[in-house]
């Protein structure tokens, strides 16, 4: 059975930061392109950080520059660093297989930015 945890959301200031993890179980991780998605209240999920199997990543505009991705395929662990955070980064962020999901989701780990 497939099982993905995410965690290390809270609550962030504007441009502060916060590292998000996400621990996988029951899937063969190292060979899959993996991803971090968000879903805003009232708003669809989306896709905002790509990795592949060997680390390369792919950012929407949104959060290019900003959001970094990492993986440890040993640990079955993979991380998005959030920098200069803004407001309208607050989502629930979950993680994945990418760019077509799994039917599989974690509860997801909330994200909150504000003064």
């Amino acid at each position: 059975q497939v099982q993905l945890v995410e965690s290390g959301g809270g609550l962030a200031q504007p441009g502060g930061s916060l590292r998000l993890s996400c621990a996988a179980s029951g899937i063969n991780f190292g060979l899959y392109t993996m991803g971090w998605y968000r879903q805003a209240p009232g708003k669809q999920r989306e896709l905002v950080a790509t990795i592949t199997r060997t680390g390369n990543t792919i950012y929407p505009d949104s959060v290019k520059g900003r959001f970094t991705a990492s993986r440890d395929n040993a640990k079955k662990t993979m991380y998005l660093q959030m920098n200069s955070l803004k407001p309208e980064d607050t989502a629930v962020y979950y993680c994945n297989r990418a760019p077509n999901p799994g039917d599989y989701w974690g509860k997801g780990t909330l994200v909150t930015v504000s003064p």
